[in-house]
């Protein structure tokens, strides 16, 4: 179980945010651990990764990439590599939680019609956080 979570996080770290800083991928990964505690959403790493409400349709996932049409198969071998980093170290109970409970993020030079339903709770590089 340890181990497939590990894959499905760093799946989403990779897809989500590769191109981002560090911090910045570590806090989207414990946007999806926080959606784990929370009881609106599945109780572990992978279902939350995967959870789509609308499936067989496009662009309504949870996080966009895993219904985009487009391959999950990671082609960049150095983002992949930490984005594994970043998921183990994410999965440690010891590290301290950067967005505060956060469970929704975008980036900051957009505006979905969700974030005016939930409060703002960090702002970390080029992503806000919500809960």
């Amino acid at each position: 179980m340890i181990a497939e979570s590990l894959l499905c996080l760093a799946l989403n770290v990779y897809h989500e945010a590769r191109s981002q800083p560090l911090i910045e991928q570590l806090a989207v990964a414990q946007v999806v651990l926080n959606r784990v505690d929370a009881r609106a959403y599945p109780d572990d790493v992978c279902s939350v990764v995967y959870h789509n409400k609308y499936p067989g349709t496009l662009h309504k996932c949870q996080f966009s990439w895993y219904c985009d049409g487009k391959s999950d198969t990671p082609r960049d071998a150095n983002a992949w590599l930490v984005a594994n980093q970043v998921a183990s170290l994410a999965l440690s109970p010891e590290l301290p939680d950067l967005v505060d409970g956060a469970t929704h993020y975008h980036a900051n030079y957009v505006s979905p019609s969700w974030s005016r339903l939930l409060d703002p709770v960090a702002t970390v590089g080029g992503h806000k956080f919500y809960r």
